[in-house]
């Protein structure tokens, strides 16, 4: 694990020595072989126990996509961020890549390490430059706002996540995700139950986030820069899934039909948050509530706690990690030119830029779930474990996969189709580095395609 962190902390010196006209080829240098070399990870894949083991930190099959995922989205970060930056002074473009690398540090640490205190520390430690990026580099005044509403809504879901994890160490002795299947957890007293389950799940439901708790969301990624929407969008909510995952083997078995009322918020969220999609004119929050409704399928999957609904989840969280940020970096570029989101002055851009449109529906197609991609397989994983569940629950779903289709072609439709504006012939062409980002984007996906076995072998 330090193959990757001593490196990725090396990069900090080339961020505030190198010089000016080196600085963001220096760092996406770094960063992406960064990214290539920590690829060997996949090796470590193919079995079924821990990897890379010391006393504080591992990786197993859960951990390694995320892990992955987190190294792969520096490198594009930093090129989706340079020409909006370039305006800024040279120290704060430095300030603004080490913010970048530090997330990085924290994220990486979150998906490594085998003690829940310690994960739960870096959990709360992404929210630092997270908001040092949503509130300094933020797009309109109202980023003050949004970044208190991110900071509120996760701490205050987080606090009970404390106490009744600093509860546990003292009934067992020990948090460590290594030791969870051999234990026998006791139950809370039947006073507690309620409280213990929401003090367990809340945390994360918020983070992920759950339709209901999901007003920060929208808020963040409107105001956050384009960093700043692809890492939320990418890593964080998962890091709400990921730790779902760890947490629910500490629950006794006594408890756990108390996660039902979420299995029914989830599935019920999920379609409103569509239906909020259709009604959407801003790009970015559309989007934004895209991301509410694709998670709370992953929070099916992580509640049914069947191995292939467990698969699904993993396999959804990666997917849409790639999608959902592909996306984001569509829509900067469209701002970038007309400096609106709004989709009806954005109308008519595949006749001025056709290539950065075909991204686009290469894009919308990831986003509706078409077979093959990775993100098709994982919704039948979910859904297939969801009908052996209950069978009427089978319902909803499958009626969100054609709000999904719905929402996903209007965006397309409002956005790229339809008479250009007068102002369209003035626009700037799209460039290389637009092309190269969403391409790293989908590489990822077509290797899912090959081979889903790399997530699967969670199974």
């Amino acid at each position: 694990m330090l193959k990757i962190l001593v490196p990725t902390l090396m990069i900090l010196p080339a961020a505030w020595f190198a010089p000016p006209p080196f600085l963001w080829a220096s760092t996406l240098a770094l960063s992406m072989l960064i990214a290539i070399f920590s690829l060997y990870w996949l090796k470590d894949i193919q079995f079924t126990t821990w990897s890379c083991i010391n006393p504080v930190m591992g990786a197993d099959t859960i951990s390694i996509p995320l892990l992955l995922l987190t190294c792969w989205l520096l490198p594009l970060m930093i090129l989706a961020s340079q020409r909006h930056m370039n305006q800024e002074p040279v120290s704060h473009q430095r300030m603004y890549i080490s913010i970048l690398i530090f997330l990085q540090i924290f994220l990486v640490l979150a998906f490594s390490t085998t003690n829940v205190i310690m994960f739960y520390i870096m959990f709360e430690a992404t929210l630092i430059p997270t908001i040092m990026l949503m509130v300094r580099w933020g797009i309109q005044e109202l980023r003050l706002s949004a970044g208190s509403y991110f900071l509120m809504y996760t701490i205050v879901a987080s606090i009970p996540l404390l106490v009744t994890l600093l509860f546990l160490d003292t009934e067992s002795g020990s948090l460590s995700i290594l030791n969870t299947p051999y234990k026998d957890p006791s139950p809370p007293p039947e006073y507690l139950q309620v409280l213990w389950v929401l003090s367990c799940l809340m945390a994360f439901m918020v983070k992920m986030p759950l339709y209901g708790t999901h007003l920060w969301l929208p808020k963040a990624h409107v105001e956050a820069p384009v960093a700043g929407s692809m890492v939320l969008a990418a890593v964080l909510l998962k890091l709400g899934g990921y730790g779902m995952i760890r947490i629910s083997p500490l629950l006794h078995p006594e408890v756990q039909f108390m996660c039902y009322p979420f299995l029914v918020a989830a599935m019920w969220g999920s379609i409103l948050a569509g239906t909020n999609c259709l009604r959407q004119t801003d790009l970015k929050a559309l989007i934004a509530y895209s991301s509410v409704s694709h998670m709370s399928v992953v929070i099916i999957g992580v509640l049914i706690q069947t191995p292939s609904s467990i698969s699904g989840a993993m396999l959804l969280m990666i997917a849409h990690g790639l999608t959902s940020s592909a996306l984001f970096c569509l829509a900067n570029s469209v701002y970038e030119r007309t400096n609106s989101r709004t989709l009806l002055l954005t109308r008519g851009l595949h006749v001025v830029l056709p290539l950065l449109s075909t991204w686009w529906f290469l894009a919308i197609l990831c986003n509706i779930a078409l077979p093959p991609l990775p993100n098709m397989l994982a919704e039948i994983l979910v859904l297939t474990a969801l009908y052996d569940w209950s069978w009427w629950a089978i319902v909803l779903p499958c009626f969100l996969m054609l709000l999904t289709l719905g929402y996903t072609f209007f965006l397309f439709m409002m956005s790229q189709r339809g008479p250009p504006s007068p102002q369209a012939s003035k626009l700037d062409p799209s460039f290389t580095r637009e092309h190269l980002i969403i391409f790293l984007h989908l590489i990822p996906l077509l290797l899912l395609i090959a081979n889903p076995g790399l997530i699967l072998k969670c199974l």
